[in-house]
């Protein structure tokens, strides 16, 4: 990679103007440890070139996208920061009169971070940092939680997002213009416009969506055969998925007739732009829906410390709190005592969870009554092990075999249900009541006993609240809406700026370096 000399355009700032930059800061911390912080050889993997070294050094780099992620700014902003702040050019070791540079080194940086082998190496370095402090010693909680984070594209309806692909696969496949000439008769891909219809007619909009599928699926059946790079692949798999999330058969079609119409509903995991496919519509809750992505993390509710933070598409079973709660945890050396929402409360993430040793301190979620104030699955006495269940009034009826940790049991009351005094309180079935039993109803029914308990209510309700300060410093200062396309960027700017917060609250603890570690100075 080549050494850095260390000449600077002008004065040091640092050297010439420490006064005037506020102690304290991540900007002095910066200027003073960025090279105990972030040593070049931590970015040799990243220019594997021995032919010199990298135009602005890495260390310098690495200083400002933790800056830009602290600040919440743009490219642009940053390089202004850079010119004409003392405090940046302190923190990032310029000199008085350097100009820094173009704004494009700082995507060309973070290309080469988020596709090396350690792409959140900024995350680990602060973390390092925390570990060599003993902060978190003795300190066995961990709040869990997530937050929708906007994508940076605009959300495209079906007939753009099925325009922009058959463009892409034109673009992209070698031979696609040539099919597209020949079969693709619904619009003119080479106008950027939208087609030219009356938009306000139902019809007209949804004779133009059959014909755009149709297009698609020609399209596809008749490309030629042949090795497609990764571009072209990329092109034809999102037509493939764009020309069959949103349209199902027309009314009176039987599926083969080649007649669509926009389906009623939205699928489970729909493309919302073709520009970023991998954003996703987020439910947060059942009334509020945005598109996006969800970012996952753990704290430490005493200090406020992210101990891990991930980054998901916002949709998908592989990207549900309960799913990501384990890798959150993977890296804590022994169990703790881990606090979430009823999101976590699941079968599944109770089991592996427990198994790993963790003290579960989740939310478990409310149990609903099929009669409104009547009987909840806890008022049966239910025995997964001899396959029995017993209702209020002393009737019992078997379960249904254990077919595997995915599938449900049941148990059905049926007659038994008849002259039933409590039935008004039970089941408005005409065939009596039918309890079915998740996977994972013993630790459930388990946790909604320890939530009974007032101690486990009193440290729910004293270390699970932190995580809201946590969440709320996580998208302040315009990071609600992220500002790159893809997971693997996105994933990479969230360690980034979780790796700033942890800085600034070091700080704010004391931080220093006492010329062989990294330590926390009390602070009266």
């Amino acid at each position: 990679m080549g050494e850095w000399s260390g000449e600077t355009v002008g004065p040091d700032v640092w050297e010439t103007c420490r006064d005037l930059i506020p102690a304290g800061s991540v900007f002095a911390f910066l200027a003073e440890h960025r090279g105990r912080l972030f040593p070049a050889v931590m970015f040799t993997d990243m220019y594997p070139s021995a032919n010199g070294r990298p135009s602005m050094p890495p260390q310098i780099l690495a200083a400002a996208i933790t800056l830009q992620a602290l600040h919440g700014l743009s490219d642009f902003e940053t390089v202004q920061e850079l010119r004409c702040d003392l405090r940046w050019k302190a923190a990032c070791g310029l000199g008085l009169h350097d100009t820094a540079f173009d704004s494009s080194l700082l995507a060309y940086f973070r290309r080469r971070l988020a596709r090396s082998a350690q792409p959140n190496r900024v995350f680990e370095a602060v973390r390092e940092v925390v570990k060599a402090t003993g902060v978190l010693k003795g300190k066995h909680r961990r709040a869990l939680d997530s937050t929708v984070l906007d994508d940076a594209v605009a959300t495209q309806d079906t007939v753009t997002q099925l325009i922009a692909a058959v463009r892409a696969v034109i673009r992209e496949v070698p031979g696609a213009d040539e099919v597209a000439t020949r079969h693709c008769t619904a619009h003119d891909y080479a106008d950027p416009g939208k087609p030219r219809i009356a938009w306000n007619d139902a019809q007209a909009r949804a004779d133009l969506v059959d014909a755009l599928v149709g297009d698609a699926l020609l399209l596809l059946g008749h490309l030629p055969e042949q090795q497609l790079g990764e571009k072209a692949a990329t092109a034809v798999g999102l037509l493939a998925l764009v020309a069959g999330q949103d349209v199902e058969p027309a009314d009176d079609s039987d599926g083969r007739d080649g007649r669509w119409r926009i389906t009623r509903g939205t699928a489970p995991d729909r493309i919302v732009s073709t520009v970023d496919p991998d954003a996703r519509h987020v439910h947060k809750t059942r009334t509020h829906y945005q598109d996006g992505y969800k970012a996952h993390l753990a704290i430490e509710p005493e200090t406020t410390i992210y101990t891990e933070v991930e980054l998901t598409p916002g949709a998908g079973p592989q990207h549900h709190e309960a799913a990501v709660a384990e890798s959150l945890l993977a890296g804590e050396d022994e169990p703790v005592d881990a606090f979430g929402d009823t999101a976590y409360s699941t079968g599944g993430a109770r089991q592996a969870l427990g198994g790993a040793g963790h003290r579960l301190f989740f939310k478990p979620a409310p149990q609903r009554p099929a009669i409104a104030g009547g009987l909840v699955l806890d008022d049966f006495r239910i025995d997964t092990a001899r396959g029995t269940v017993t209702c209020p009034a002393g009737r019992a009826v078997p379960l249904s075999p254990d077919r595997g940790p995915d599938t449900p049991r049941s148990a059905a009351f049926g007659d038994r249900c008849t002259g039933c005094q409590l039935r008004e309180r039970c089941t408005a079935s005409k065939t009596g009541r039918t309890l079915r039993i998740q996977p994972g109803y013993d630790l459930q029914h388990t946790a909604r006993r320890q939530a009974a308990d007032p101690a486990w209510q009193a440290a729910y309700r004293r270390w699970r609240p932190p995580v809201e300060r946590a969440v709320a410093w996580l998208v302040g200062h315009r990071s609600r809406r992220l500002r790159y396309r893809g997971t693997i960027k996105n994933n990479t700017w969230l360690h980034t700026r979780a790796a700033a917060l942890n800085l600034r609250t070091l700080l704010n603890l004391g931080l220093t370096h006492n010329g062989t570690t990294w330590q926390i100075q009390a602070t009266t």
